[in-house]
Order: C-alpha cells, then sequence, then structure tokens
C-alpha cells in the first residue's frame, strides 16, 4: 500500500469514527422516520422521535446499531471518503453494515407498536418482543438465506452511492474554489469545512428517494399493517400508490443533518493532515 493511501485510510478512517459517534442518534431517527407507513405512525419528526426513543429506551437507546457501524465504519468511510474509484468496492462493505445497522435501529420502532397492538387487544397486556443483537441477526440471515441475505437491497445502495458521489466530489471541489477566492495554496480550514457540509447536505437531499426504497428494502420485520416489497421497482410502485410522492422525502432533513456534519468534519480532517501527523509520530510505521 501506498504512502499516500495509508493517509487517506487512516485520514477517512478517524473522520468517520468522529462523524458517526457525534450524528448517530439522528441517523436512527431518520431509519425509524423512512421506515414509518401510512396507518403505523408513531413519530412525528425527528425530535419526537429521539424524545420517544430515550423515555422508552433510555439515553442508549438512540445508539442502537452503533457497535456495527463503529466496527465497519474504518473501512466503509476510509473508502467513501478517499475516492471515487473505489465506491464500486464499497458496498461490498456498506450493504451488510447498513443491513444489519437499520435492523437495530428500527427494532425500537416494531417494539412499540406490537406493544401498542398488545395492549390494546389484551386490555393493557405488553406484547414481548425479542431483541437481537447484530452478531444474532448475521447468523439468522446466514442460515436462512445465506450470504445473499446480507446483501439485500445491494442494487438500492448502488442507486444511492453512485449519483451521491457524482453530486458530492464536483461540488465540493468547485464550492472549495470559489470560497478560497485568490489565496495561493490550500483553502482555508474553514472553507473545507462549510464546502465538506453544503456538499453533503446537498447531495443526500437529492438521493434522500433511493435511500427511502434502500431502507425499505433492507428492514426485515415490519408492523403488522406495512408493505413488504419484493425489489427496487415493486417497492416504488407501492410507496407511490399507498403514501404518495412526499413519502420519498421521509427522513431527508434528517439525512442532510447527518451527512453534512460527517463530510465537513472529513474534509477538516483530510486539511490538518491527521493521517500525515499520526504516521510522522509514530516511528517505524512508515518507511
Amino acid at each position: 500500500m501506498k504512502h499516500k493511501q495509508v493517509i487517506e485510510l487512516i485520514n477517512g478512517g478517524i473522520a468517520g469514527l468522529i462523524g458517526v459517534t457525534c450524528v448517530f442518534p439522528i441517523d436512527l431517527a431518520k431509519t425509524r422516520l423512512q421506515n414509518q407507513q401510512n396507518g403505523s405512525r408513531l413519530y412525528t419528526s425527528m425530535s419526537d422521535c429521539l424524545i420517544k426513543t430515550i423515555r422508552s429506551e433510555g439515553y442508549f437507546g438512540m445508539y442502537r446499531g452503533a457497535a456495527v457501524n463503529l466496527t465497519l465504519v474504518t473501512p466503509e468511510k476510509a473508502i467513501k471518503l478517499a475516492t471515487v474509484v473505489g465506491l464500486l468496492g464499497l458496498v461490498i462493505v456498506t450493504t451488510p453494515m447498513e443491513m444489519l445497522k437499520i435492523q437495530l435501529q428500527d427494532a425500537g420502532r416494531i417494539n412499540a407498536q406490537r406493544k401498542l397492538i398488545g395492549q390494546a387487544a389484551a386490555g393493557g397486556g405488553d406484547a414481548g418482543v425479542r431483541n437481537l443483537t447484530g452478531l444474532q441477526i448475521t447468523k439468522e440471515l446466514l442460515r436462512k438465506q445465506g450470504i445473499s441475505g446480507l446483501y439485500r437491497g445491494l442494487g438500492a445502495t448502488l442507486l444511492r452511492d453512485v449519483p451521491f458521489s457524482i453530486i458530492y466530489f464536483p461540488l465540493f471541489a468547485n464550492l472549495n474554489d470559489l470560497w478560497k477566492g485568490d489565496v495561493e495554496g490550500p483553502a482555508p480550514f474553514y472553507c473545507s469545512f462549510l464546502s465538506g457540509c453544503l456538499a453533503g447536505s446537498t447531495a443526500a437531499v437529492a438521493v434522500n428517494p433511493v435511500d427511502v426504497v434502500k431502507t425499505r428494502l433492507q428492514s426485515l420485520t415490519r408492523g403488522s399493517q406495512e408493505d413488504t416489497y419484493s425489489g427496487v421497482m415493486d417497492c416504488i410502485n407501492k410507496i407511490l400508490r399507498n403514501e404518495g410522492p412526499s413519502a420519498f422525502l421521509k427522513g431527508a432533513y434528517c439525512r442532510a443533518l447527518v451527512i453534512a456534519p460527517l463530510f465537513g468534519i472529513a474534509q477538516v480532517v483530510y486539511f490538518l493532515g491527521v493521517g500525515e501527523f499520526i504516521l510522522s509520530v509514530l516511528p517505524g510505521a512508515w518507511h
């Protein structure tokens, strides 16, 4: 591996770890809002979702699935943030990671929904729901569906991530150059941060309809009144028919709030040269 690639790997990994830790609760709210269908709505907004999550699951309920994300975020974000060329190889990591993350994030919504149904049916009884860990979900998927089970929604992931990168990287470069002006050398760090935030949030909202489809396809457990989908087109048709075009914007502002600081932090980490610094202070780390 070349010196520059090692630096990009370190920078991308550190940026991903910091960013995901900061914005994970918003990402959880996004997943739950996107999975809500007409007739089974528990949350009215991002803040309502987070408040209800804390009340029913505690503070750490907002970080359900974070362990999966943080474990795989170094290779996933490093590839995504370092190069567009590596994007096709990225889904190898992204799809299983998001598949598991979505199950864990949405479990609280399904639990709350089933409890409400159980209480209504049993006059206040509690409908018991089994909570699975990421490892248990992985084993169950492999046992029932094989390795392909972990890659459910692969096509939708590509349809989201390829256009995202096509929008993000050129927009970031142009914004960075615009705000830098005639200054020689690299842009100031605040220009990189703001450019990353704006380009990231713009790209995130632009591809949100595909993200809704991906989230729905990758969700294995559903409420009793919620649709199931056989593929991308079936999902699009059912959403249009049953919920209308506005459903494709569910969680859009959450996604913008997740992506903006994530990519802003990433550009600052690259600008500050964190990877270069780490390699310089570790004797014998690189020759």
